[in-house]
């Protein structure tokens, strides 16, 4: 059977390392802890797991950090986790019935990462990335923040999901602009920025309330034509928001529309323009974007996810608009199939104590 080392570089992450390093101990053969300046009681967690903790100068440079991470494996697979990951039991299983199949000519395995949940905690938010690696292939990192992960060869795409349990940590206040200010002593340094690095600083400055700023940048990721797709349709969804931000309808509709230059149309953008119908009072054209959203799946699923736009979401709104437009046995309808997927969303509950209220026969 191939061996596992799991390489993580933490700062700062007493409050929810041991729940990560508790779900995948018992799958890995390794743990290399990187500790990049912590302190608080880290550092002292981390011995609790494994011997293999090392101090790193923090130098402003995620790549370096994992790089390093990743030179002090000896096993025959790396594996990387963030301290606010985890897998949970049912993924931890199929964790370790692949560990059983891993062989030489396995490259690297892909992994969903799950990012947000609903109020029944299934994940609403999905992407996949490369979280095992054969270390003789010595991949490395790529990217002062936003870090990837250059890999080649046989890619598999497993089932196994890693889960984002960032909501559970309560001090951020180290984190808050520090990607942010990363990109700007870039930018003073004179570093030409990449694509990707284009698209990042943009994301930043979004949520840094910059919004010109990020328009700017936005724009000048995509007028390089050199992004992967699904950044590029991120963008274009990204500068819509910033367009909305700024009451700007027509050019958020704009935005949303340029993703079509870039691929199919995906569930999120048909659901975001038929909100903007919907906003305006144009409730036949929105329901054609709602029920537009319901027919489109994805050839793939290595982009951005959001299962909400392919299932509830859609069937809300429409409930809304059919009930404007007098459907009401469609509108009813449309809340009954939200109320499937979402019992305990405060908008499906208001729609559920109104049509409580009502005749059901009309409703039939």
């Amino acid at each position: 059977m191939k061996t596992i080392s799991l390489c993580m570089i933490v700062k700062d992450e007493e409050e929810i390392l041991e729940q990560c390093l508790r779900s995948v101990e018992s799958v890995c053969d390794e743990i290399i802890i990187l500790d990049t300046g912590s302190k608080d009681n880290t550092k002292a967690i981390a011995s609790s797991y494994t011997s293999k903790v090392y101090d790193f100068e923090w130098i402003e440079d995620f790549s370096a950090a994992r790089n390093k991470a990743f030179s002090y494996a000896t096993k025959d697979f790396i594996m990387w986790l963030d301290a606010d990951d985890i897998l949970l039991p049912e993924d931890m299983e199929k964790l370790k019935e692949l560990k059983k199949e891993l062989h030489d000519g396995i490259d690297a395995v892909s992994m969903y990462y799950h990012t947000a949940f609903d109020e029944q905690g299934n994940p609403t938010f999905k992407y996949r990335r490369n979280r095992l690696v054969k270390r003789s292939n010595q991949f490395k990192w790529f990217g002062v923040v936003h870090e990837y992960l250059q890999v080649g060869g046989n890619i598999i795409p497993s089932q196994i999901a890693v889960t984002h349990r960032k909501y559970e940590k309560n001090n951020t206040s180290n984190k808050g602009d520090r990607n942010l200010k990363i990109y700007e002593r870039q930018l003073e340094k004179g570093k030409a920025f990449t694509p990707r690095d284009m698209f990042y600083y943009a994301n930043e400055l979004k949520d840094h309330g910059r919004i010109d700023e990020a328009i700017t940048y936005y724009q000048r990721f995509l007028n390089t034509k050199q992004g992967w797709v699904e950044d590029e349709i991120r963008a274009c969804i990204y500068m819509a928001d910033c367009f909305k931000a700024k009451q700007e309808s027509d050019k958020e509709l704009e935005a949303l529309l340029q993703t079509l230059k870039f691929d199919l149309p995906r569930p999120e953008v048909s659901c975001r323009v038929g909100d903007h119908f919907k906003e305006n009072g144009l409730f036949k054209k929105a329901n054609i974007w709602y029920a537009f959203a319901l027919t489109l799946e994805p050839e793939n699923d290595s982009g951005f996810t959001n299962t909400a736009f392919s299932t509830w979401y859609p069937h809300l709104q429409m409930c809304y608009c059919n009930w404007q437009l007098g459907n009401k046995k469609d509108a009813y309808h449309n809340h009954v199939i939200t109320k499937k997927y979402n019992p305990t969303n405060s908008q499906v509950l208001h729609n559920e104590k109104f049509f409580q209220r009502l005749d059901k026969e009309e409703l039939k």
